[in-house]
């Protein structure tokens, strides 16, 4: 058979973007998909990554600058999907002495093959930017579509191999026996479970009777931990690899005495006296290409261990948190142990939830003992609550400062992601809570994800997150949603989201009580 042609992705995705309908982009999606399928399994693979915005190899080590200078478009495509798997694959692997010129050498050769629509996007797969809007969310359902099974059967498994791409094979070619096959594996990183919000601890408590688990949220970066034997790998809630990044989690790892396990924990640099240092100081640690054996000196972490998924030859998923917990206070010593009471007392619930605030912690997550591991899902199985009003919203805009602040991008406009469409809708601005130190971070940042450098407006790309604290919601016929953030003002950029893992629009509204 003809090798799959780029072209066939490029239409599909020009496609997808064209119709607000979300049962025309699933069978678009889906027919592409089949197409690829009958290619190869590789093909299928990439084609799922692509259409979700995603690139199999990971980082390619290419910045959006090295798109400013290419050369001419092709005026007739001869790129088959494989030519592009290559390409990417050449880009990753680079390193070393010589890299960027074997870097700059490929994308001119990749680019110089693409004609102007296809070069759209690759531009957005290079730069990790494609708009289209359907990412993830909507290639899973037009998977299940191709493949003919039911759209629950290709999430778990999705979620149990990290991605949705990576189980795009099994889908197409082997059908529902297949993706029953892919399971919780030592070494492979699964999509974390995730917490819905509430305003309080007693209203967490609400929707149904018995005792939860009250457990200290701490303000750190979510890991999870795979042993196996004497090997230990350590990944980040985006399913990157921060072993050599962090030895003292990969040390509370090895120390376990099982032969296997897969843990979800926290990791924190903690004071002297046990208060919790800022994010940024966590965040600064864990990102550093330092030498971690000097910054464990400068920073030293602390590791939290809150869930066990796996322990030897037993999978806990689909076991309740309360048998999960037994095995965990097993296997891991109390004082690597999240700090937690069951109760079923929202009274005590929320004394509790006041004394983790007092002592400089987030809040609490309130979970139901009989919950399973809900890999990748957002449910009522887990609630955080914290003492205010948060968001994660995306910056879509950023406006030119005036007086003290001319010279720099200040204003920001923030936006909720619509998973109906794929796109963001806007809630409001602000300009409240920047320090000197922010606003001379974001002026950077935002001018690299600048796509519309306006007079006084300047569009970026939508990327980064940025967590809102607010005072309330309010009706307003001057944003799309109908709803503006009343007082709101920044806490803190958060580098280790995606914009794919903002709040939604749906928790805004149900925040409103309009849901």
């Amino acid at each position: 058979m003809t090798p799959l042609p780029l072209s066939a992705v490029v239409a599909a995705s020009m496609d997808v973007a064209a119709t607000r309908s979300r049962t025309a982009k699933v069978a678009r999606i889906a027919e592409v998909l089949r197409a690829a399928a009958e290619d190869s399994p590789r093909t299928a693979l990439l084609v799922t990554a692509f259409l979700s915005g995603q690139v199999p190899q990971g980082r390619l080590g290419v910045g959006w600058r090295s798109l400013s200078d290419l050369p001419a478009a092709a005026s007739e495509s001869t790129l088959t999907v494989a030519d592009v798997d290559v390409a990417f694959t050449t880009l990753a692997e680079a390193s070393g002495a010589g890299s960027r010129r074997v870097r700059r050498d490929t994308l001119d050769g990749l680019f110089s093959r693409a004609t102007e629509d296809e070069r759209q996007l690759l531009g957005g797969l290079v730069a990790g930017e494609v708009r289209q809007g359907a990412l993830e969310g909507v290639v899973l359902q037009g998977l299940a579509v191709a493949a003919g099974v039911p759209e629950a059967e290709v999430r778990r498994a999705a979620m149990l191999a990290g991605r949705t791409f990576a189980v795009a094979a099994e889908a197409l070619l082997g059908g529902a026996a297949a993706l029953a096959e892919v399971t919780l594996q030592v070494g492979r990183p699964v999509a974390p479970m995730l917490a819905g919000s509430a305003p309080s601890v007693r209203e967490a408590y609400e929707g149904s009777a018995g005792p939860r688990s009250v457990e200290r949220k701490l303000d750190g970066i979510r890991v999870q931990g795979h042993k196996s034997g004497e090997t230990v790998r350590v990944f980040t809630r985006g399913l990157d690899d921060i072993t050599a990044q962090v030895p003292e989690v990969a040390e509370s790892l090895a120390a376990l005495s099982v032969r296997d396990a897969v843990l979800d924990g926290e990791a924190i640099a903690l004071l002297p006296d046990g208060r919790p240092q800022p994010f940024q100081v966590t965040g600064a640690r864990t990102a550093s290409s330092k030498d971690p054996a000097t910054l464990r000196v400068q920073v030293p972490l602390s590791t939290f261990w809150f869930d066990v998924l796996l322990v030897d030859d037993q999978v806990l998923l689909d076991e309740p948190l309360s048998a999960r917990r037994t095995v965990l206070d097993r296997i891991v010593p109390a004082g690597e142990r999240v700090l937690g009471l069951v109760t079923d007392d929202p009274a005590a619930a929320t004394d509790f939830f006041e004394s983790q605030v007092a002592a400089g912690h987030e809040g609490v997550v309130v979970k139901q003992v009989d919950a399973p591991y809900s890999a990748g899902r957002r449910g009522s199985g887990w609630t955080k609550v914290k003492p205010r009003h948060t968001l994660d919203l995306v910056v879509l805009a950023v406006e030119r400062g005036s007086g003290r602040r001319v010279g720099t991008l200040s204003n920001i406009h923030l936006g909720a992601r619509d998973p109906e469409t794929g796109g963001f809708v806007m809630l409001g601005k602000t300009f409240k809570g920047m320090t000197d130190a922010m606003l001379a971070w974001q002026t950077e940042r935002f001018t690299e994800l600048a796509v519309d450098a306006g007079e006084w407006v300047v569009t970026v790309r939508p990327e980064q997150v940025v967590e809102i604290a607010f005072d309330g919601l309010q009706r307003s016929s001057r944003y799309p949603g109908g709803l503006a953030l009343r007082f709101a003002r920044v806490l803190r950029y958060r580098d280790d989201k995606t914009a794919d893992e903002a709040d939604t629009i749906d928790t805004v509204r149900a925040l409103a009580g309009l849901d």
